[in-house]
């Protein structure tokens, strides 16, 4: 069938036909063509999956503009030639996590044999993690870079790539410029390095785990509080993604002893079944564990988010009713609470600072204020607030 392409779109199409790509994927759009479906072979082809200032997210598919074993490997390749230029002569590293996605596992795979096929020495863990232990192991190994699996709460069609650098935090200036020119330099599949050596792949999960628990356990400002709010009736959800892995055994850790999962989106699951969409912000996502909530009278309702470094939160309002809090509620509590636990424990010296986001609540600003304690803005973006943690350590408490 004689289809009728944008010529740099055919130029895409025809370079995938006849480059070095595995069967399958020719296939496939070799049926698209025949079928005559212009529409998804354009958007598959018309431009290539760009590489932002974060990394990769994209529809899972064949072509230039998705998510597939050959973008995840032209960007872990540009990746490899970044860390490997940024640290000459170094023995180097990298963490790689994955969340329940389709495709998670087997493109933390990927990027694991690349890597090693590099000479970078990789630590993977080896069944789903929360991105933020992803930023703890990166440091607790002394590792150079890091990368996480996950397109966060988009729609299960989607998949991501989350580059993070030393000290743990997502890429900024000017790793994250430096990084896209080189994934860029990556023209041809037969530029990237996919035959693994296994002897650089150290699998990992309790090596982390156990660290990563203690230490969360460690920064819980006021353990007196938890003891005696110990039997607090909680419902908690990962809704099918990692949160399962950490959160129960987090709250065990901590002390609470009356925590409730939401069974039927307990399980990991990359199409989220049970859900339209996995953002834990949306009152829909959060249905199952609202009504579980109302039939056993508990006072606090958490999810996560697929790769667990977001949450939402309900509580009982003054009706009885479950109220889900915003962000600037949820921050502003946290941090008035902070306040308070480090000022009753005698931390605040004047040394101690908080970060947020332009877009946050200026209700925190004024607290901060009242207690002395420094509040710095940063751009939208957690990335940000890492970056001042980072530029300030050493120097500076965060709280």
């Amino acid at each position: 069938m004689e289809l009728t392409l944008d010529p740099s779109t055919q130029q895409r199409v025809d370079k995938w036909l006849s480059g070095n790509y595995d069967a399958a994927t020719k296939e496939s759009i070799q049926h698209l063509i025949d079928s005559g479906n212009t529409t998804e072979l354009t958007d598959s082809f018309y431009r290539d999956l760009e590489f932002g200032t974060g990394g990769l997210r994209g529809v899972l598919g064949v072509g230039s503009n998705r998510m597939n074993r050959y973008t995840v490997g032209a960007a872990t390749q540009g990746l490899s030639n970044y860390i490997n230029a940024a640290f000459p002569g170094e023995d180097v590293s990298v963490a790689i996590a994955h969340d329940s996605r389709r495709m998670s596992p087997e493109f933390a795979q990927l990027a694991a044999d690349i890597f090693s096929a590099n000479g970078i020495k990789v630590y993977l863990f080896s069944s789903l993690r929360p991105t933020p232990e992803l930023s703890f192991a990166i440091r607790q190994l002394g590792c150079q870079s890091g990368l996480v699996i996950t397109a966060s709460h988009n729609p299960p069609e989607y998949n991501g790539y989350k580059v993070y650098w030393n000290d743990g935090g997502q890429v900024v200036s000017p790793h994250d410029k430096g990084i896209i020119a080189e994934v860029n330099k990556v023209t041809s599949v037969d530029d990237i390095k996919f035959l693994g050596i296994p002897e650089r792949i150290t699998m990992i999960d309790e090596i982390i785990d156990a660290p990563y628990v203690e230490r969360v356990k460690s920064n819980a400002v006021n353990p007196d509080v938890i003891k005696r709010q110990a039997n607090l009736n909680i419902v908690y959800t990962p809704i099918h993604g990692t949160g399962i892995t950490l959160v129960p055994r987090v709250l065990d850790a901590l002390g609470f002893n009356n925590v409730h999962i939401v069974e039927q989106q307990a399980t990991p699951d990359g199409n989220f079944p049970t859900v339209k969409s996995p953002n834990p912000e949306e009152r829909a996502a959060m249905q199952l564990a609202l009504d579980l909530a109302l039939s056993i009278n508990a006072d606090l309702v958490m999810a996560t988010d697929p790769d667990a470094d977001r949450v939402g939160a309900g509580a009982r309002n003054h009706h009885g009713e479950f109220e889900l809090l915003n962000g600037n509620q949820m921050a502003s509590l946290i941090i008035y609470y902070l306040l308070n636990a480090w000022k009753d424990a005698g931390k605040l010296t004047g040394k101690e600072f908080v970060a947020k986001t332009i877009v946050t609540t200026d209700l925190i600003d004024q607290m901060c204020k009242n207690y002395g304690v420094t509040c710095y803005n940063t751009l939208t973006g957690f990335k940000y607030i890492a970056e001042v943690i980072r530029e300030l350590e050493g120097k500076e408490k965060f709280i």
